[in-house]
């Protein structure tokens, strides 16, 4: 009654604290009693069903017919084939070898894996969990930028390391990239290829974050931060600042790590700044080994609302962008694209791979498998499960060995699922999927391709006069010394302006004096 914080206790200091108590049950109720299988949101429940059936080997199958509305826009499916082949006549462990001219210890990677999570966001269990279950399928797992900690180790299983805009087990006392520090730990075996975080799908153009809950002495000292304080890694990279400039990067990290498979991660924003980064491809001759492309449905611990609901550019759209330019550019079959964001089925792989990917990874569909309920506790540190927490208490619950053998699982059954898929469209590998296998509703009267949707790219047309209309904006924004265009152009009268700011900053900060 006397408190002043909260008008409703105030006004009503015994029955108003149902509402606390409601709004604290209320994800549970919804989801476990409310909810159908195909409404829930981040991912619903018929997809976390087939994650868990799948990890725990039981029953995958259902009956009765889709429950999916087949006429909705946006339906999609693959097209069969009346030539199909015999599913058990083929290598259920499909691989693509990345690896590109300068690389001197190519990777024969899965074309399912595991995505970035980095310990921190994760307990220590889960991370051992993942890469042990990486070990027992072959596929790789991805660090995240946290750095590279015992846990990832301990199991020998294969490694991307991620290195972010902090340089997390690669930086020096001044959080800059240390060179040193990098060579040490990119010799190791169990690392087998490099990323360069450049942005993710999450929160593209916003530093990780790590809450101060999070940040335990053990992970402060591995990151080489302070321990319980907020980490926000910084939005850019301090070791280059332009497209040229990561090229140098590139070349410094594949020299340093004899030769291992270097590439970067990025959610697409604006294109001609991806136009930029293949000018620079081309102008330098230095060629990244992949570029992993993160939809900006992408997953993630923490971030603001905003990042999450409203930047970065969906995944279909973006693998279609990259996969264009790459061809445009000539620089397609050096590099190998990697697709990451709500990939949680064979259908989720097929499309992607059908779309542009060579290969794709899985966070959430992983963090399934551990054992993770949605509670979307993850930036809190009081995750149920001991998936996303540093509280000891919480993450003993998690079995390793157990885990690890439910990791392995999902994705055996899930890449045998598309291996399935492919061969009932008259298909060998992945590798022979292209636009035209994947239909999309587009309308209540229309169905179109995705090569309808997206149309192909003529092979090195960006290099020539003659470029196409989707594209001769970017390219002409774009420049290989800068990330952000020389100028921002327009189409006006069928020509192309560049669009003046109504009050330039010098002018801001006068008007500001003034009125001062």
């Amino acid at each position: 009654m006397f408190q002043s914080r909260h008008s409703l206790r105030r006004n009503f200091p015994l029955f108003s604290r149902s509402r606390w108590i409601m709004e604290a049950i209320r994800p549970y109720i919804r989801q476990y009693f409310i909810e159908s299988d195909i409404d829930g949101s981040p991912i619903n429940r018929m997809f976390r069903s087939i994650v868990y059936q799948r990890a725990k080997n039981a029953r995958e199958t259902v009956p009765f017919g889709t429950r999916v509305d087949t006429y909705r826009t946006g339906y999609e499916w693959i097209g069969h084939s009346l030539s199909a082949i015999d599913v058990e006549t083929l290598d259920p462990d499909l691989r693509v070898c990345i690896g590109g001219p300068d690389c001197k210890q190519p990777y024969l990677a899965s074309i399912f894996n595991i995505s970035a999570m980095s310990f921190g966001a994760l307990s220590r269990n889960a991370i051992m969990a993942l890469n042990s279950g990486a070990k027992k399928g072959g596929f790789y797992h991805n660090t995240g930028e946290g750095g590279l900690s015992e846990h990832h180790l301990k199991n020998d299983g294969d490694l991307v390391w991620q290195i972010g805009t902090g340089y997390f087990s690669c930086r020096d006392k001044h959080g800059h990239f240390s060179p040193e520090l990098f060579a040490e730990k990119a010799k190791l075996n169990s690392v087998r290829m490099i990323e360069i975080k450049l942005s993710q799908g999450a929160k593209p153009g916003h530093g990780g974050i790590l809450p101060a809950d999070k940040n335990t002495p053990e992970i402060a000292k591995i990151r080489g931060v302070t321990a319980a304080t907020d980490i926000i890694s910084p939005p850019t990279h301090s070791a280059f600042d332009s497209p040229l400039g990561l090229m140098k990067f590139i070349a410094q990290l594949r020299d340093l790590a004899e030769g291992k498979p270097i590439g970067f991660k990025l959610c697409i924003g604006r294109e001609s700044e991806f136009i930029a980064i293949c000018k620079a491809m081309v102008e330098t001759g230095i060629v990244a080994d992949f570029i992993t492309i993160d939809g900006g449905e992408g997953g993630t611990g923490a971030a603001p609302l905003e990042y999450t609901n409203s930047v970065g550019m969906p995944l279909r759209e973006a693998l279609a962008f990259v996969d264009d330019a790459l061809i445009g550019f000539g620089l397609r079959q050096h590099i190998r694209i990697i697709a990451s964001g709500k990939v949680l089925t064979a259908f989720h792989l097929v499309k992607n791979l059908a779309l542009g990917a060579d290969l794709c990874n899985s966070a959430r569909g992983m963090m399934f498998a551990l054992g993770c309920v949605q509670s979307l506790t993850c930036n809190s540190d009081h995750c149920p499960t001991g998936v996303a927490t540093q509280n000891p208490e919480l993450y003993r619950g998690l079995v390793v060995t157990d885990k690890a053998k439910r990791v392995a699982q999902f994705h055996e059954k899930t890449v045998h699922a598309a291996v399935d898929l492919i061969t009932s469209a008259g298909l060998s590998h992945t590798s022979e999927l292209n636009r035209t296998h994947i239909y999309r509703r587009v309308s209540q009267n229309q169905i179109q391709r995705y090569d309808q949707i997206f149309p192909y790219m003529k092979p090195k047309q960006l290099l020539s006069e003659d470029l196409p209309e989707a594209f001769a904006l970017y390219v002409q924004e774009a420049t290989s010394t800068s990330f952000m265009p020389t100028h921002c152009l327009t189409r006006l009268d069928d020509e192309f302006q560049a669009i003046e700011p109504c009050i330039h900053t010098n002018d801001q900060m006068e008007l500001k004096n003034e009125n001062a």
